[in-house]
């Protein structure tokens, strides 16, 4: 797994909430296509026409937000189904970091397994995000200029194209593991001795579990 430590690159807002798992990635591609190609279809229903265009009202489509690594999204973002292949998707499409005030609870826990970080702040704050991506995208739109944030997963903070600095809180564990780049197994492995040493303890006082 890909750890995460900094990160400043382009950030998108998707303006709308309760964004479900079908809407980032449809179920009929979870169950057709390798988990290395799923990203270019997260988000197909919006990101694209009938014919298969690119929708030029979608976000992720204008050249102010394209390539976007960051999204700031609205309340309740990863809801519905438990497909772990969303979060599949969005990292295939480069996406390393989410933030919302809220998250559906299985999306939000399978990020984690996958080195994308989800960062819950309060709505005023997300909001303000949004707002100011969407400021810094037209005040950039002639000369092809890019809005940003700066994710600082050590320190706990996001800084705005404004200047200002959120703070954000990820229980301890899982913000270990992630600058780590350590998955459930990655941190079962690094007990590997003690979990060595504990099965040949047991295989003297329980020798009959082993035959």
């Amino acid at each position: 797994m890909h750890a995460f430590t900094t990160l400043t690159a382009t950030a998108a807002p998707i303006l709308r909430a309760n964004v479900d798992t079908d809407l980032i990635v449809r179920i009929e591609r979870c169950t057709r296509v390798p988990k290395d190609e799923l990203g270019q279809w997260a988000f197909e229903m919006i990101r694209f026409d009938a014919q298969g265009l690119e929708r030029e009202d979608f976000v992720l489509n204008q050249s102010a937000f394209r390539g976007a690594k960051i999204l700031v999204c609205g309340p309740n973002f990863g809801c519905g189904s438990s497909r772990e292949m969303a979060v599949w998707a969005l990292a295939g499409l480069g996406v390393r970091c989410v933030i919302a005030p809220s998250f559906g609870d299985i999306f939000f826990s399978n990020c984690f397994q996958n080195g994308l970080l989800p960062i819950v702040l309060p709505v005023d704050q997300v909001e303000s995000l949004q707002a100011s991506l969407t400021a810094t995208a037209t005040a950039a739109a002639t000369d092809g200029g890019q809005p940003q944030l700066s994710i600082d997963l050590h320190r706990q903070e996001v800084r705005s194209p404004g200047g200002a600095c959120l703070s954000f809180s990820v229980e301890p564990m899982r913000r270990d593991a992630l600058l780590k780049g350590l998955d459930e197994i990655g941190q079962t492995l690094q007990r590997g001795a003690a979990i060595d040493a504990f099965q040949k303890r047991d295989r003297i006082a329980r020798s009959w579990i082993y035959l």
